[in-house]
């Protein structure tokens, strides 16, 4: 065995890679970079502008189809548009024209990808949707294309080649094709005013919906180390140091929340004060303390407490009363 031809790496024994390789990625990105910006710049507006009011227009469903490469990417666009409020499912052309096309109702548009627009599973389905009256929004690198001829809105990948060297697999098309789609998807969001919270509804099961639907509420911590205002010196810093959370809250003689004293407001009066015996936790607490209520959403506490650069918040009732307190990590 030819110990050049047949190396060991990381581990793994297999053919030595060829020079060069690493320099036709880096050719590989920088081609896609500049179709994208050429699509970008070359983009027929008029045809854009159509295909989203064809969209925003629709009753039903916007119905992805595409074969081989172009299925795969339909797919993730038709994912993409329905986790954003827009109503979509893929559907197989060769499948459809074996009986899915009775998925398909009048009032679904079809998004119809083919880089040639000559597929022939796809230009099947053109009489069947034609006699529905369904809309065709066609993605295409041919704007003379049967596709395209036969379409209400032709959005095309303005692709000079495939970064593939035989410029036969679909590698540049599909990178347009699945931005094209993530573009559409980005202007229905602005278009429709799509929220974080109506993302979250859609994505209950995941980590990124549970924190965009929790509430303080939920994720607070109930034992708050409280003092009342009268408490000397030595009982605050005891107070302090056995809550453990580099907080207490002071409470007056009706139990409602008047301060509180951390950390720093303790390091700052013992600078500033020479009776440290004589005082007590009114002298050194923070009056009117920022407080998070009950039913705030856990992103916007986030957000409050990275603004104002504090880690622990105390959590507060419609009284006024300490209900709990929410660190920056919770």
């Amino acid at each position: 065995m030819n110990v050049a031809d047949n190396q060991v790496v990381g581990g793994i024994t297999g053919a030595s890679i060829q020079p060069g390789l690493i320099e036709s990625v880096r050719s590989t990105l920088s081609e896609q970079a500049g179709a994208l910006h050429r699509l970008s710049t070359q983009l027929d507006s008029q045809q854009y502008q159509q295909a989203l009011k064809l969209i925003i227009e629709c009753k039903g469903h916007v119905i992805l189809s595409g074969m081989g490469k172009s299925g795969h990417v339909g797919r993730k666009i038709s994912a993409t548009l329905a986790s954003t409020g827009t109503p979509s499912f893929f559907i197989h052309p060769a499948e459809a024209f074996h009986g899915d096309l009775g998925m398909i109702t009048p009032y679904d548009l079809l998004i119809l990808i083919s880089a040639s627009g000559e597929t022939d599973e796809i230009l099947k389905l053109i009489p069947s949707l034609r006699q529905f009256g369904n809309r065709i929004i066609a993605i295409t690198n041919h704007s003379d294309s049967t596709l395209a001829k036969h379409a209400d809105a032709t959005l095309e990948l303005m692709m000079e080649s495939e970064s593939c060297p035989n410029n036969l697999a679909p590698t540049t098309s599909t990178t347009l094709t699945m931005a094209i789609g993530d573009a559409l998807a980005v202007a229905l969001i602005r278009q429709r005013k799509f929220l974080p919270t109506d993302f979250a509804r859609y994505h209950p099961g995941g980590s990124l919906g549970r924190r965009l639907l929790t509430r303080v509420s939920d994720v607070m911590q109930t034992h708050v180390p409280t003092i009342g205002e009268e408490t000397g010196f030595r009982q605050v810093i005891s107070a302090i140091t056995c809550g453990c959370q580099g907080m207490v809250a002071v409470n007056n003689a009706q139990q409602q929340l008047v301060g509180i004293i951390t950390d720093g407001d303790l390091r700052r009066y013992m600078e500033k004060s020479a009776q440290l015996d004589n005082a007590c936790a009114a002298d050194m607490m923070t009056r009117s303390p920022l407080t998070l209520p009950v039913d705030m959403m856990i992103t916007d506490a986030e957000t409050l407490m990275q603004k104002h650069r504090v880690s622990v918040l105390l959590v507060t009732d419609n009284e006024n009363n300490v209900a709990g307190l929410v660190r920056i990590f919770d």
